[in-house]
């Protein structure tokens, strides 16, 4: 069997390793990355570590931080990688491989588990989308079997119908029945803290009164932390445990150029969240973004950087990751979006060349 494969981005092009072999320590982007993971340790991307160097995080004015440093430790946190489970419905862009296919799911997750990710954090409507909660329930059988982990992050609904609430409670219940509950399969495979199992929630029109679904939910065996991207409307505010971030150009908005890549609203998130120790914090790192693909594209860009770009919102993670309240989880956004430019499935994309899931 051909070992996974680590690519990185230099200035002489594209370097490919297997990820179960090092490279020569003597290579082009010597003192670039630094001599890092064995493959039994926390790792977070292979564009970001081929074979045996790992990225850096810094620049002018941030102190060098390596994955080394930010994962190692009792209190290391676990590194969860969001999950798009849709390619092969026609509503998605075509790619080479289909969501519902268990031996792609099972690569995947094997991929994820020598890269040194502990759980995919998968986007799940409940039965609003068919194809996606099949994509769900192979995965969470299959991390039983290989000894990953899953969790649900639950999109709201774009509806503006008023059944919102209704459609949350409906996927809740169908979640607790069917992979969290005493009696769903394979639920040992579910993503927990302190012995509760957590979900994502990713807003829409934020039209979902959660009060309504916090109080179902506490009726739940062991009820679930429940964690809202940034801020949640503040009469529900009450229903949630933490916050995670995600994805954002800042307060300046996106930039044509893509230069906008998010340091002052991870600034702001950090900051913001140091002030709650009762609130658990998710911080979040990314390697750009870019939607041309997408069918809802808004031509909106954040710029790579030839991997600065990761490197960079790791180091805000690592600078803001306090020893006295540490952060349970490191999310990277995303392991698989092609169509908003985000992946990390098969490491960054060459300097000044979009990523091509077909490459």
């Amino acid at each position: 069997m051909v070992p996974p494969i680590a690519r990185i981005s230099s200035g002489q092009g594209l370097l490919i390793y297997p990820l179960t072999t090092n490279p020569p320590l003597k290579n082009p982007i010597e003192g670039w990355i630094e001599l890092g993971m064995r493959l039994y340790q926390h790792v977070l991307l292979c564009a970001a570590m081929s074979a045996s160097f790992v990225s850096r995080a810094c620049d002018h004015h941030r102190r060098e931080v390596t994955l080394r440093e930010v994962l190692q430790g009792n209190k290391a946190p676990k590194v969860i990688a969001a999950f798009q489970p849709w390619f092969g419905d026609p509503d998605h862009i075509r790619i080479e491989y289909n969501s519902n296919d268990p031996e792609v799911i099972r690569k995947q997750i094997q991929q994820a588990k020598q890269m040194g990710i502990y759980a995919f954090a998968v986007d799940w409507y409940g039965a609003r989308h068919q194809f996606l909660d099949r994509t769900y329930a192979l995965m969470q059988q299959l991390a039983s079997k290989e000894h990953f982990h899953v969790a649900l992050m639950y999109d709201e609904t774009e509806e503006d119908d008023g059944h919102a609430t209704e459609d949350a409670l409906d996927a809740f219940s169908t979640a607790y029945k069917s992979y969290i509950g005493p009696s769903a399969p394979a639920r040992d495979a579910y993503l927990q803290y302190q012995g509760r199992p957590v979900i994502f929630i990713f807003p829409k029109r934020g039209n979902t009164d959660w009060n309504r679904v916090r109080e179902m939910v506490n009726q739940w065996e062991k009820p679930p932390i429940l964690l809202y991207k940034d801020d949640p409307p503040a009469q529900y505010a009450k229903a949630f445990e933490g916050e995670y971030a995600w994805v954002h150009p800042g307060p300046k908005g996106w930039a044509a150029d893509g230069s906008e890549w998010g340091e002052e609203y991870l600034e702001n998130f950090y900051k913001k969240m140091s002030k709650r120790h009762d609130q658990i914090t998710v911080g979040t790192v990314w390697p750009g973004f870019d939607d041309t693909r997408a069918s809802w594209s808004l031509n909106r860009h954040i710029d790579q950087r030839c991997g600065k770009t990761f490197k960079d919102t790791l180091g805000m993670f690592a600078e803001n990751n306090d020893a006295d309240h540490p952060m349970p989880f490191v999310l990277i956004a995303t392991w698989n979006d092609y169509e908003e430019g985000t992946a990390i499935e098969r490491g960054l994309a060459h300097c000044g060349s979009a990523q091509n899931p077909n490459s």
